[in-house]
């Protein structure tokens, strides 16, 4: 009977290791199952990282993109508006003499007539100027603006008033909106 109890309670001993053994083995498991969602946890966080990083780089080249368009259309836009800037400014001096000679005082017939001639070539030389946008800055009886006149001489008149333009020496000329040459004018003190 003491050996049927000894082999009861070595029966109920190893019964109770079988369960703990059991519960160390799912103990082992648990512990690799966590130790294999840690590692996918970190995979998938550094695939999260690295799509967050790719994402950002595309909303900088978008951006990049965008103000690259932004700025190719205002530069074609102002290339459009200032295209005949340089035939212009060559120009200009060309009218500058036409104005000298068309001031002249003439008293001959073929002198008049050659006149007229030089007047309807102004003429037309100045409307296909102005087609394109070429202004004549006013500047006699203006107040002085540096964007508009450059002073190179001041004067002291009773009859103006203050800093304002009393002759125009040189016709100033915009296209446009841009300055191409300022009028040369003098200024009352």
């Amino acid at each position: 009977m003491a050996q049927e109890k000894q082999n009861l309670q070595e029966e109920h001993v190893s019964q109770e290791e079988i369960v703990d053994n059991a519960e160390n083995v799912v103990d082992i498991e648990d512990a690799k199952e966590d130790v294999v969602l840690s590692e996918e946890q970190l995979k998938i966080q550094e695939l999260e990282a690295e799509v967050d990083k790719v994402n950002e780089r595309l909303l900088r080249v978008q951006a990049d993109y965008d103000n690259f368009r932004r700025r190719t259309k205002i530069e074609a836009e102002s290339a459009a508006k200032y295209r005949s800037q340089n035939l212009i400014e060559e120009l200009i001096p060309a009218i500058d003499n036409f104005d000298r000679a068309l001031s002249v005082k003439v008293e001959s017939d073929d002198a008049k007539s050659l006149l007229q001639g030089m007047e309807m070539v102004y003429r037309q030389l100045t409307d296909a100027m102005q087609k394109e946008g070429l202004e004549v800055i006013e500047a006699v009886g203006k107040a002085f603006d540096p964007n508009y006149h450059q002073a190179v001489m001041t004067v002291e008149s009773d009859e103006h008033e203050s800093n304002q333009v009393v002759e125009e020496l040189q016709k100033g000329y915009k296209l446009k909106d841009r300055v191409i040459r300022p009028s040369m004018v003098k200024v009352n003190q």
